[in-house]
């Protein structure tokens, strides 16, 4: 009606905004078929709800972002250096000017016959004939590649990459937890509002097919289930009488005394481990056969991951009988189990580049770090990075095939009590979750000292997606305890945050802290990696590099930080104005509801004075 009364240039302005509009619910509408794995999670979704689903669509994320970060590494890494290898342009060797010469020695693998077990060693390890592929840092020995007239520089990429794609990452993750934020304050506004928008305003009229239609049907089912368990439990908690309120506090607090003790059992044993396996293999490293070495090498590894696999399934077990909802049951053992994950990292970390910076002043002087045992740490840090990644991915499989499958087999195919007791298994989402924020950790830190481990972390989570798509499909039930997606997702996304921070102060230590080496990598002649930058900077013209020193200096940041601090106090006003009004317009609909049924009785009164 209103383009029948514009003409001229308002009605090209009109349909011009029209066509734009339908291009653009056009464009989305296609790109949202094209989704990877959006027919699986759908199908997980209408079988074990939107929880379950919500683990599926984190596992997706993860997946994209590994292979966002594998696309920059390769790109403005790795691909210059294949270009240089192939000759193709001229490329700038990085030659070492150090003047002593006892920091520039690298003992290089032998190129020799091994035997078959050997290589199988090397390949779990990282050492051997990987150590000599563009896997790891140590073998990036350019300086720069001229293209015609444009000359690349490898080391400044190197280190530009490694910032972007944390930024690129931390902004990802923000913007999803926003989205999953704003989506959880909406659904979890009003109870009842969730009941009838589910009840009246739940279904996809879109849906033509039958299969997608029984999905619906389960899905909201599911949904339905967890709304109704939550209201129970609310009830219940609304019923207790206070001496029931202080037993449950006491218990949880008995509890957690277990929790923190389990807690610190574990860290100690990763310490004890670590100390171990770095004294032993080098006082006695001459007199060990290679499975000894194998297993001493690995130790760390196996300690954090047994910590990791027994952890949950405790913490599990511990928050059935604290009494919460199944939401927040999720999201406390996330946060317990997320201590053993990380801090486990942390404390290899901190072992491993304590043995590399503090030593004796006669094994650092020369070179800023123990060269003699680490004459390439990075490469170093890079396996350590590499086995933490490979193991994991390992016992992932191993317990899948070995230990899921062989279950769902005893329990349906044998009638003893014991298997009857222990049943089918659920899929227990936290567990999945942390595996996926250890892993994706892992990636983060050793990206910079292996650059193709992205790589193998998105063919890793590709293969694991099928693998847990299978075992929930075989070898699961559906939950006992229905939850909703909506205030998980937020949450994995929040603890995902957490493993990316932590992530970005070992590799920030690594490349504007410690010394780089001078034996192998594109840095040999800088004393950290960091310096790149302002050399580079220093060769600008004087207008931009004046501004690029302003920018960068104190008198800069304060004012930017209160300006910042001002935009946000702005916002969050805003958000409470909105807020309120929300809550006005909420009690003028109860009003107005109050008065129509206050006429509807007057009208039936009236009506039957009437008659």
């Amino acid at each position: 009606m209103h383009s029948q009364h514009t003409k001229g240039w308002d009605h090209w302005k009109d349909n011009t905004r029209n066509f734009r509009r339908k291009l653009k619910h056009d464009t989305f509408g296609f790109l949202k078929h094209l989704w990877l794995w959006r027919s699986n999670i759908n199908d997980i979704e209408g079988k074990f709800g939107t929880g379950i689903g919500s683990y599926f669509s984190f596992l997706r994320f993860v997946v994209l972002l590994n292979f966002v970060i594998f696309l920059l590494m390769f790109c403005f890494v790795t691909l210059p250096l294949v270009i240089s290898k192939m000759e193709v342009f001229n490329s700038t060797q990085v030659v070492s000017s150090s003047f002593e010469p006892a920091c520039s020695k690298y003992s290089l693998p032998s190129q020799v016959l091994k035997y078959f077990y050997s290589n199988i060693i090397d390949l779990l390890s990282g050492t051997g004939f990987l150590e000599l592929t563009y896997l790891f840092y140590g073998f990036y020995t350019i300086d720069s590649v001229t293209v015609y007239s444009f000359k690349y520089s490898l080391p400044l990429a190197y280190v530009l990459v490694t910032i972007v794609y944390l930024l690129l990452s931390i902004f990802w993750i923000v913007k999803r937890a926003v989205e999953g934020f704003k989506h959880n304050l909406v659904s979890d506004e009003e109870r009842f509002q969730s009941f009838c928008n589910k009840v009246f305003a739940g279904w996809d009229f879109c849906i033509k097919d039958q299969y997608y239609a029984r999905l619906k049907h389960s899905s909201l089912l599911h949904e339905l289930k967890t709304d109704l368990a939550e209201e129970r439990l609310r009830h219940r908690k609304e019923k207790r009488t206070q001496r029931e309120t202080i037993r449950i506090y006491l218990l949880r607090i008995f509890l957690n005394l277990i929790v923190i003790s389990v807690l610190g059992c574990c860290f100690y044993a990763v310490y004890l481990a670590t100390s171990y396996s770095q004294d032993y293999s080098i006082t006695m490293n001459a007199q060990m056969d290679d499975r000894l070495s194998l297993v001493v090498e690995y130790l760390p590894s196996i300690v954090i991951t047994i910590a990791n696999f027994i952890t949950p399934i405790v913490f599990e077990n511990i928050v059935r009988y604290e009494d919460y909802s199944p939401a927040f049951e999720i999201r406390f053992t996330l946060i317990r189990c997320v201590f053993v994950r990380l801090a486990s990292i942390a404390v290899l970390l901190v072992s491993l580049w304590t043995k590399i910076a503090l030593c004796s002043r006669q094994s650092c002087e020369p070179c800023g770090y123990n060269h003699k045992d680490y004459a390439c740490w990075e490469t170093n840090v890079g396996q350590e990075m590499y086995k933490l990644m490979i193991f994991d991915f390992l016992i992932i499989l191993a317990v899948t095939i070995f230990v899921e499958f062989p279950r769902k087999l005893l329990v349906t195919n044998l009638s003893w009590k014991p298997l009857k007791w222990w049943g089918q298994q659920e899929f227990e989402i936290p567990q999945n979750v942390l595996e996926l924020v250890y892993g994706q950790t892992i990636c983060w830190i050793g990206a910079f000292y292996s650059p193709l481990l992205p790589a193998i972390a998105t063919m890793k989570y590709f293969i694991i997606f099928y693998v847990k798509k299978i075992t929930l499909m075989e070898n699961c039930r559906p939950a006992t305890r229905p939850f909703r997606a909506s205030s998980s997702n937020f949450f994995f996304l929040v603890i995902l945050l957490i493993g990316l921070i932590l992530a970005c102060i070992p590799v920030g230590v690594g490349i504007a802290y410690l010394n780089a080496s001078k034996a192998c990598g594109p840095f040999i002649n800088y004393n950290t990696s960091w310096d790149i930058v302002p050399d580079t900077v220093k060769t600008f013209p004087h207008g931009l590099k004046t501004t690029i020193y302003i920018l960068s200096s104190e008198s800069f940041a304060v004012p930017f930080f209160l300006l910042t601090c001002l935009v946000m106090f702005y916002f969050i006003a805003l958000a409470g104005a909105h807020k309120k009004a929300v809550e006005q317009l909420q009690e003028q609909l109860a009003m107005a509801s109050r008065d129509k049924m206050f006429l509807i009785r007057r009208l039936a009164e009236a009506h039957s004075i009437s008659i």
